[in-house]
């Protein structure tokens, strides 16, 4: 029986005699994957720090022309393009102004795009549907087409050259492309934290302020994130509707140094270095939940 046994136990198909497991093999495969993965986003990440990294190079050139002759910048850098930047232009006042308006956006379009979006999510009313395809619309019309009639009505609100002024013109980019963001992204908490919250004697602001607005800190994040961007990189509402000095905004101060002939390109990437402190510093603060409020407002529409 044995014997029998033993006979039964070989394998009766030569083929299978033949193959042998090879050990190490999957183990092989996963190594050269990440290695090449991680090979792929170093690339990637050298190509993105790239023009960052040569900006900064370019801020220690002395001259304005030291773009055309980059090599020769390794013999004569220098920080004197910054402390010029600092001490003989209006930096101080286009950060005042440029973190008035991107903060004063991002607060007051964040706040409308939530309960817009809120709104939206959690009742039907009617024409609520055609609401959100409204304000998709208002982003088809291009900013030449909007500077003449918003100049306009600002003169007529005494709005020009107004702090307040350029902070609506900038929530009426921003505010509805946020609403539809928060919109999704509401969409995707239970219906039941609303119920509970009723059941709690909670009203209808007081669910959406002490339960969803806690839960939604991504979507939110997300919202501010551009908010801010848009408000502190915009150059044609801001060189329009602001006309004092002292009330650029960063992206409109660049501008002072390019004249009619040419242009002070050190002193220009040296701004630009200092200009990008601050948008780096907002991005620190909200870089937690962005991905999160990125991707799951797009799982339900």
């Amino acid at each position: 029986m044995s014997a029998m046994t033993a006979q039964k136990s070989e394998p009766t198909n030569p083929a299978e005699a033949s193959v042998t497991p090879q050990p190490g093999g999957r183990g092989r495969r996963g190594l050269v994957t990440t290695l090449a993965s991680h090979g792929i986003l170093t690339v990637a990440s050298l190509i993105a720090l790239f023009p960052i990294a040569w900006l900064f190079f370019l801020s220690l050139g002395p001259d304005k022309d030291d773009y055309l002759h980059p090599g020769r910048i390794w013999d004569k850098m220098t920080l004197d393009n910054y402390s010029f930047v600092l001490q003989h232009t209006n930096f101080f006042d286009w950060m005042k102004s440029s973190l008035i308006v991107s903060l004063g956006t991002t607060v007051i379009g964040v706040m409308v795009a939530a309960t817009t979006g809120y709104a939206v999510s959690r009742m039907r009313f009617p024409g609520y549907r055609k609401f959100m395809w409204v304000l998709l619309v208002t982003q088809m019309f291009p900013i030449a087409v909007l500077i003449v009639p918003m100049y306009q009505i600002l003169s007529d609100l005494q709005l020009i050259d107004n702090y307040f002024g350029l902070i609506l013109v900038y929530c009426s980019t921003a505010v509805p492309y946020c609403a539809w963001l928060l919109k999704g992204y509401f969409d995707t908490i239970p219906f039941e934290i609303d119920e509970a919250g009723r059941v709690d004697g909670l009203t209808p602001f007081g669910t959406f302020a002490r339960l969803i607005l806690p839960l939604a800190k991504p979507g939110l994040a997300v919202a501010a994130f551009y908010s801010f961007i848009t408000a502190f990189g915009e150059v044609a509402f801001a060189s329009t509707f602001m006309l004092s000095d002292t009330k650029y905004t960063f992206a409109v101060g660049l501008q002072s140094f390019v004249s009619e002939h040419d242009a002070q390109r050190n002193l220009m990437a040296a701004t630009a270095v200092l200009v990008a402190i601050p948008v780096s510093a907002f991005f620190y603060l909200v870089q937690k939940n962005l991905v999160a409020g990125l991707t799951a407002g797009g799982t339900k529409g």
